[in-house]
C-alpha cells in the first residue's frame, strides 16, 4: 500500500482496497444466502430449519474466525513498519490457532447441538433439517478458518482483489452443488435444506485449496515463505494475536449471538413468525456487508498509516470511511422501503411469510442506518490496534440494553415478535455514539503522543 497526500488519492486507494473487500463479502455472505433462499423454495420447515442453524452457526463461526482477525491489524503494522519478515511466522502461528479453534468448535458442537435445538421448541420438521444442515456445515469449518487466516495475510498486504477472484470462483461451486444437493439432480438425493449444509461444506473445502496455491505459487505471497518454514508453536506470537483477536472476536460475538438469543426467544412462536424473522434478518445481513466491507478496509488502510507513524492520515481515512457508509446507508434504506415486495418474493412463495416479511423489513431500515456508524468506528480502532472498548460496547448495547428492551417490549406491550428488533436497533445506536467518543479519544491521545515526540 502506497503513501497518499491528498483526498482525491486517499479517496482511490480507499476503494482500491474497499471494492474488492465488499465483493468478497458478499460472496462469501451469498453462500449463505442461496442455502436461505433456495431452501425456501422447498418448504417454510425448510426455511425456517436452515434460518434457524444459520442463526446458530454465524455467531460461533464469526465470533471464532473473528479472533483470527487480529492477524490483520498485526501483517499491516509489520509492513507498514518494513518489518516483512516477521510476517510469516505470524502467518504459520495464525494457522495453529485456526486448527485449534476448529477442533474446539467441533467438539462444543458434539456436546450442545441437541440440547440447544430440543429445548427450542420446534416442529419436529423444523428441528431435524436445522439439526442436518448444521451437521453437514460443520465438515467445513477446518477449511473454513484456514481460508480466513490466509485472507487475512492477504488483505493485510492491501491486495484484496485475489481474496475477491478466489471467492467469486467459489459462487457458481457453491451454487451448483445447492441446485443438486437441495433439489436433487442428476441422481442426486433430494435433500432439502440439509443439502444446503453439504453444499457449503464441499465449497469451503475449494475455497482453502485455492488460497493455499496462491500463496504458495504467486507473488508477491511467494516472496513471504509462509510454507517453506517450519515454525515451533509459538506461546508468545499466540499471547499477541490473542491480546487483539480474542476482544475482536468477541465483540463480534456478542453482536452475531444477540440474533441467535432473539431466534432461541422467538421460538414460541410459529413457523411463519420464525420464517418470516429469519428471512428478513438475512437480507439485514446481506446489506450489513456493506458497513462491514468498510470496517475491514478500515483496519487495514489505519493500520498501515499507524505503522508508518502517518497519525494524520490514519485519522483522515477514519472519517472517510464513516462518511462512506452512513451515505450507502442511506441509499439501502431507501432500497429497503420502496422495494419490500420484491425482497420478500425472493425469499419466499408462502403468501404468510411474503406479508410478514415486509414488516420487518421496516426495522431492518433503521438497523443498518445505525451500523453504518458503529461497524466503521469499530473497524478503525483495530487499525490502532484498540480493541478492548468494542468488545465492552458489543457486551453492553446488546446485552444490556437491547436485549432487555426487546424481551419487554415483545413479551409485555402490543409490539409482539417486532419490540426484539426495536430493542435491537436501540442498543445498536447506543453502541455507535459510545464508538465516535472512544474514536475521538484515541485520535486525541495518538496525536499527543506524536506532538510529545516532536
Amino acid at each position: 500500500m502506497k503513501e497518499t497526500r491528498t483526498y482525491k488519492e486517499k479517496i482511490k486507494q480507499f476503494s482500491i482496497i474497499l471494492l474488492p473487500i465488499l465483493i468478497t463479502q458478499l460472496g462469501l455472505f451469498s453462500m449463505n444466502f442461496f442455502d436461505t433462499t433456495m431452501s425456501g423454495k422447498v418448504s417454510a420447515a425448510d426455511l425456517a430449519g436452515v434460518a434457524i442453524g444459520s442463526s446458530l452457526w454465524v455467531p460461533v463461526y464469526t465470533g471464532l474466525s473473528g479472533i483470527l482477525l487480529g492477524i490483520t491489524p498485526i501483517v499491516a503494522q509489520l509492513v507498514g513498519a518494513k518489518e516483512k519478515y516477521k510476517v510469516s511466522f505470524t502467518i504459520i502461528q495464525g494457522l495453529y490457532l485456526a486448527i485449534l479453534l476448529s477442533i474446539v468448535i467441533a467438539i462444543l458442537g458434539y456436546l450442545v447441538l441437541d440440547p440447544i435445538l430440543n429445548n427450542m421448541g420446534l416442529e419436529e420438521s423444523v428441528k431435524t433439517i436445522a439439526r442436518g444442515y448444521l451437521i453437514a456445515l460443520s465438515f467445513g469449518i477446518l477449511p473454513l478458518f484456514i481460508y480466513s487466516v490466509l485472507r487475512c495475510f492477504i488483505d493485510a498486504l492491501g491486495l484484496t482483489r485475489v481474496s475477491m477472484i478466489i471467492t467469486l470462483c467459489s459462487l457458481p461451486i457453491n451454487f451448483t452443488l445447492n441446485y443438486l444437493f437441495i433439489f436433487g439432480h442428476f441422481g442426486v438425493p433430494k435433500l432439502g435444506g440439509i443439502g444446503a449444509g453439504i453444499a457449503s461444506a464441499i465449497t469451503y473445502w475449494c475455497i482453502a485449496g485455492i488460497t493455499v496455491f496462491i500463496v504458495i505459487k504467486k507473488q508477491p505471497f511467494r516472496e513471504f515463505n509462509v510454507f517453506k518454514t517450519f515454525f515451533r508453536i509459538s506461546f508468545s506470537a499466540w499471547k499477541e494475536i490473542l491480546l487483539i483477536g480474542v476482544p475482536i472476536g468477541l465483540s463480534i460475538f456478542f453482536e452475531t449471538s444477540i440474533f441467535a438469543a432473539v431466534t432461541l426467544l422467538m421460538s414460541g412462536y410459529n413457523t411463519i413468525t420464525i420464517a418470516s424473522h429469519q428471512a428478513a434478518l438475512n437480507f439485514a445481513s446481506f446489506l450489513y456487508m456493506l458497513p462491514l466491507s468498510i470496517s475491514m478496509a478500515l483496519t487495514i488502510v489505519v493500520g498501515h498509516e499507524i505503522g508508518a507513524k502517518r497519525f494524520q492520515h490514519a485519522k483522515v481515512y477514519s472519517f472517510l470511511g464513516v462518511g462512506i457508509a452512513v451515505g450507502l446507508s442511506l441509499l439501502t434504506g431507501a432500497i429497503i422501503y420502496f422495494f419490500r415486495p420484491e425482497v420478500a418474493s425472493i425469499y419466499t412463495s408462502d403468501p404468510a411469510v411474503f406479508e410478514m416479511m415486509q414488516l420487518f423489513l421496516i426495522y431492518a431500515l433503521f438497523f443498518q442506518l445505525s451500523d453504518a456508524i458503529a461497524a466503521p468506528i469499530q473497524g478503525a480502532l483495530r487499525g490502532y490496534k484498540d480493541v478492548n472498548f468494542t468488545f465492552f460496547t458489543a457486551l453492553v448495547s446488546f446485552w444490556v440494553i437491547g436485549l432487555p428492551i426487546g424481551y419487554v417490549l415483545a413479551n409485555f406491550t402490543n409490539s409482539g415478535p417486532y419490540g426484539y428488533w426495536i430493542g435491537l436497533i436501540s442498543g445498536l445506536a447506543v453502541g455507535a455514539v459510545g464508538l465516535s467518543f472512544r474514536l475521538y479519544y484515541v485520535q486525541k491521545k495518538q496525536k499527543n503522543i506524536q506532538f510529545d515526540s516532536n
